[in-house]
């Protein structure tokens, strides 16, 4: 089975064909245009910082862009270190990970970034796979020694992919379980899920959780322009979140690299159509070189919505690209299903 990095290296040369002119970026499963886009082509003035909004009911604020934490697995770990802190030093403070990233790498890189004094400019977000107690309670205390830190502000269940994940998640030994008692014990301050493949078992969660008179903080869904004509999140599953006061996060505002592969949008109408969708607290996308970092910056500083017309103009253009959800393989295959291809790590820590 093709795994995620096996997808990205298989794909690179077509990505760079498809990006041409755009700083022939490599595909990612994050989101943002990744590669070699070069540093310094995006002016990015001192202290200019990303522009926040409120993360739902949590009373944070939040950098409208969040720096997507698989990538950092990718360049050298110095070249990792300095992402991070740049980022955190624009104000693009919403990190982005998960304890499966690069087997712990991502996490371990990311703990190295937020020493001297980085961590407390920081809203630092990691992801679980267990959907047992204990499964989730190991792989949590693994992620606070990886990230250096004595609390996570957002853990989140990660990939709830299958119609039984919410049942498996709220039932006894669960991983609800865990959750509610690290957060009591005062190791993570919210909880949220996220997941990539239907928008009806993201509905089927939310309904799970208020059966169980809980509230999610957040929850994390792809957000693009292909999305918005297939199985679409957008339209689906935001009304839903606004009407119980769950936060959005999206994700894969470039269909995890395959929009620009397709050739239906270019990279930068990418991010500023999901960054523009409303409802959204933050897009996250990953950044895997400095340059790519600066492209973020440079679109989330001073940061206006799309305006409506030009987001018609841009749907339309996408709508073939979006049929069947053939650009949308995260939807519609495994090739991205870490918990499918190691169903271990949902009952266990080891990766």
């Amino acid at each position: 089975m093709t795994t995620r990095r096996g997808f990205l290296r298989v794909t690179a040369g077509a990505m760079m064909a498809a990006a041409a002119g755009h700083g022939n970026e490599k595909p990612q499963a994050g989101g943002a245009p990744t590669g070699t886009v070069p540093k310094g082509r995006y002016d990015i003035p001192d202290g200019a910082q990303v522009a926040t909004r409120d993360l739902g009911r949590t009373g944070e604020r939040v950098s409208i862009i969040g720096l997507g934490g698989y990538h950092l697995g990718i360049p050298p770990e110095a070249e990792a270190i300095r992402i991070v802190r740049r980022a955190l030093d624009h104000g693009l403070n919403f990190l982005d990970n998960c304890w499966d990233y690069n087997n712990g790498d991502s996490e371990r890189r990311m703990g190295k970034a937020l020493a001297e004094g980085y961590r407390k400019k920081a809203f630092l977000m990691t992801k679980l796979d267990g959907r047992t107690a204990q499964s989730a309670r190991e792989q949590l205390d693994q992620s606070l020694e990886r990230l250096r830190t004595d609390v996570i502000d957002l853990v989140q269940i990660h990939e709830i992919i299958r119609k039984e994940d919410p049942d498996v998640c709220f039932r006894k030994g669960g991983t609800i379980e865990a959750l509610v008692a690290a957060k009591k014990a005062g190791k993570i301050r919210f909880i949220g899920f996220t997941g990539h493949k239907d928008p009806e078992i993201h509905a089927l969660m939310l309904e799970v959780a208020r059966a169980n008179q809980f509230h999610f903080d957040t929850v994390q869904m792809p957000i693009n322009v292909l999305d918005a004509h297939y199985r679409s999140f957008e339209r689906e599953v935001i009304p839903v979140a606004q009407r119980d006061g769950v936060a959005v996060l999206g994700m894969k505002p470039l269909g995890a690299g395959l929009v620009v592969e397709s050739g239906a949008a270019k990279p930068e109408d990418c991010l500023r159509y999901a960054m523009s969708v409303p409802g959204v607290s933050v897009t996250i996308t990953g950044c895997d070189s400095e340059g790519v970092l600066e492209q973020a910056l440079h679109l989330a500083i001073g940061f206006t919505p799309m305006p409506e017309e030009e987001r018609k103009a841009l749907l339309a253009r996408t709508a073939p690209a979006a049929e069947n959800g053939k650009w949308e393989k995260f939807k519609t295959t495994h090739e991205f299903d870490g918990t499918e291809q190691h169903k271990r790590w949902l009952t266990t820590s080891q990766i």
